[in-house]
């Protein structure tokens, strides 16, 4: 198997994004396990062995404010999004990997979306599942309702979505070479509902969502109390590789709390892998070099694992 591509955007330039891939650019590893093409400003970073730069509109921008958004760096980095799912959409790279985006200022130049992956699927035009997964070293979540109010969230499930959200997830670690992942579901409830005393959601809709998935020969348990969920997944004997959450912070609060400055998110079920870190611009440290690189390091290696297999697929 030859290298795969990796189309690498360094994000926010107002932000420690183009520390990040510096920084990523300068580890040996890193160098070793992909060809890269690199999305940003010529005089942002130093390119290295077996990277190349990408002529796009952006290459000669001009340097931006520091810790500053608006709407050019949200024009800037709508533009090289682009630019890098078209790199992969048309086989001249495997996956896109990105530094963090400010979505401030990409509302400001001109991101209508609830978000990038819904940018990402309205781009590619593509009208499959998708959501975001967050990846924690060998742990990964996936959430059946994302960016609502949480007083949306009840009249939102549904056991077909349950079972799109776990289908989803199980395909994606199944990309990242987890042959076999087993999963957990949460419920959605106090106590898991305690059999309908505090909601029925588990009974009527959760729990047929997750029994479609065995149907399917996915390896999927539960709903589980909340509470407890992560607690399983992490188990030495027994635990799980994936959570299936019900709404957004009830998988991120976990995966922050044990690791906020390693997490990764994929934009899961799209037609190509797309990584970035889980965390943001960090705009109170931007220009120090003092930002942590590892969350970095860990989305680039994810897209280089999920690259192979997309190459392996398009072959």
């Amino acid at each position: 198997m030859t290298q795969p591509t990796i189309a690498l955007f360094t994000g926010d330039p107002a932000g420690i994004g183009p520390e990040l891939v510096q920084k990523l650019l300068n580890h040996s590893t890193a160098q070793q396990a992909a060809k890269i093409i690199l999305i940003g400003q010529k005089d942002s970073v130093q390119a290295a062995p077996n990277v190349s730069w990408h002529q796009w509109s952006g290459f000669n921008a001009p340097a931006f404010p520091r810790a500053t958004y608006d709407a050019n760096n949200g024009a800037y980095m709508i533009a090289a999004l682009a630019e890098g799912v078209s790199l992969v959409r048309d086989g001249k790279a495997h996956a896109f990997c990105f530094a963090p985006l400010n979505k401030s200022a990409l509302r400001l130049g001109g991101m209508h979306q609830e978000d990038e992956l819904r940018w990402f699927a309205e781009f590619l035009n593509y009208k499959g599942v998708c959501g975001e997964l967050n990846v924690l070293q060998d742990l990964w979540t996936s959430r059946v309702t994302s960016h609502v109010a949480l007083k949306e969230v009840s009249q939102l499930l549904s056991s077909q979505k349950v079972f799109d959200s776990i289908e989803m997830i199980a395909k994606a670690l199944k990309a990242s070479g987890k042959s076999q992942p087993r999963l957990a579901v949460c419920g959605l409830n106090p106590h898991n509902g305690d059999n309908g005393n505090y909601g029925d959601e588990e009974i009527k809709i959760i729990a047929p969502g997750v029994q479609m998935a065995q149907k399917a020969g996915i390896p999927a348990d539960g709903p589980f109390p909340a509470d407890t969920a992560f607690v399983r997944a992490i188990r030495k004997e027994g635990g799980y590789d994936g959570v299936v959450t019900m709404y957004h912070d009830q998988g991120q609060i976990a995966m922050k709390l044990m690791g906020f400055e390693k997490g990764v998110t994929v934009h899961g079920g799209l037609p190509m892998p797309i990584t970035t870190p889980a965390h943001g611009t960090a705009y109170d440290i931007a220009g120090q070099n003092v930002a942590n690189p590892q969350a970095m390091l860990n989305a680039f290696d994810l897209a280089c694992r999920m690259g192979q297999h997309h190459q392996q697929q398009i072959a």
